[in-house]
């Protein structure tokens, strides 16, 4: 844990802080409903192909990495200290993965006993998840930035992107063939006893490389943070990174501004296009889905840098910025609580979890389901916004 300086924090790019922390506040949002099956629809996420507001927060996360890159590294790739760095973003990618391990073991914690032992544990974890594919981005994109030079970036993205195009839809899937990214039709489900999200050559090396046990227990099969479909997330990160180096540039902000909108225009429209012959699709992380998502934070970020840089409105960037510099600490202490609460019972071993008390006492019992649980999720946010406001009061921000 570190402690910045007030003149280090008041020396931050307030655009670039109040877009991450916009982007981790919907993402504290669309994860903490009061109850999973009563959510407006903005607030879900896509079925299969196709996108809804949240199917934008993690890619916008993952943007977000990339662009801090140039900024946290860019005088030390030129400094001579290239192994004292390349051991930080070891071990910094270290700790994050280790944090998202810890995070998805933390809810078996509370299985152990004579019939579960540790080695249980072990056995069921689930080894892909969200911060273990930032962990896995950081690395791999940090190493790139630092040891090679633009143009190897630029062939690095496109390759990414073309790359999983190719292995997605040529090659051919043990069972089912080559191209196979579409999910069983709902009316036919039932027959075929899956959803379809299975036959995929992502899900096939999930399954291949890491076994059913490890992966995403709601998806058993398959696993929306996966081995493959990393490649592209991959792209997104550097899309970040490109966005960095523009940032970065001595020239006018109203330029810059101009070039963030025009990139974001350029990268949805052929998102999009791409999106008509390979689906933009989150849960497979389609190439379409990262090209498409990289246009849409562009123009978020351009928002942002119009409000908050080009305008005098950097009061009004305060509230985003609390979030934005503690993200990753309220991401973890969010899901730890989080999974508390659903496992404390009020009322004994036999009771009702004590999210539900809460949630049903609070909440439920004056309002409609779905506003119910919009409020949950919504007073979530706020009670995490006070302890932040007093960790940002007090200059903390915490870092791995």
């Amino acid at each position: 844990m570190s402690s910045e300086s007030a003149e280090k924090k008041s020396s931050r790019i307030v655009s670039i802080d109040a877009f991450r922390g916009l982007t981790i506040m919907l993402m504290i949002l669309v994860n903490n409903p009061g109850d999973w099956g009563s959510i407006y629809w903005p607030l879900e996420h896509a079925d299969w192909h196709g996108w809804t507001p949240t199917d934008l927060v993690f890619p916008f996360f993952l943007f977000i990495v990339g662009i801090a890159i140039p900024f946290a590294l860019g005088k030390r790739k030129d400094s001579g200290e290239l192994s004292t760095v390349v051991r930080h973003i070891v071990w910094r990618s270290l700790v994050l993965f280790g944090l998202g391990l810890s995070l998805s073991g933390f809810g078996l914690l509370f299985k152990l006993g004579e019939d579960y032992g540790f080695g249980d544990l072990l056995f069921n974890i689930r080894i892909p998840g969200v911060l273990q594919r930032i962990a896995v981005c950081y690395l791999i994109v940090s190493l790139l930035f630092l040891l090679t030079n633009r143009a190897t970036l630029y062939v690095v993205t496109v390759s990414c992107l073309l790359g999983y195009w190719a292995l997605m839809m040529l090659v051919p899937v043990p069972e089912y063939g080559a191209g196979v990214i579409d999910a069983i039709p709902k009316q036919e489900r039932a027959a075929a006893g899956t959803d379809g999200k299975d036959r995929n050559l992502a899900a096939y090396v999930d399954r291949e490389l890491l076994g059913s046990n490890h992966l995403w227990s709601q998806g058993v099969t398959w696993d929306p943070e996966g081995v493959l479909s990393t490649m592209p997330a991959l792209a997104t990160a550097l899309f970040g990174v490109f966005t960095g180096l523009w940032i970065k540039r001595e020239q006018p902000l109203e330029k810059k501004l101009r070039g963030l909108l025009v990139a974001g225009a350029v990268l949805t429209a052929i998102g999009w296009l791409w999106g008509l012959s390979f689906p933009i699709n989150k849960p497979i992380w389609t190439s379409s889905y990262a090209v498409f998502t990289a246009g849409l934070a562009l123009l978020v970020l351009s928002v942002c840098v119009f409000l908050f840089d080009l305008l005098p409105f950097k009061k009004l960037a305060i509230p985003l910025q609390i979030y934005g510099v503690n993200a990753l600490t309220v991401f973890v202490m969010s899901s730890l609580v989080g999974q508390l609460l659903v496992k404390i019972r009020v009322g004994g071993e036999s009771g009702i979890m004590l999210k539900s008390w809460l949630y049903q006492n609070l909440f439920q019992s004056w309002l409609a389901d779905k506003n119910a649980s919009l409020a949950y999720a919504i007073v979530w946010v706020l009670c995490w916004f006070v302890v932040l406001a007093i960790m940002y009061r007090k200059n903390w921000i915490i870092k791995v």
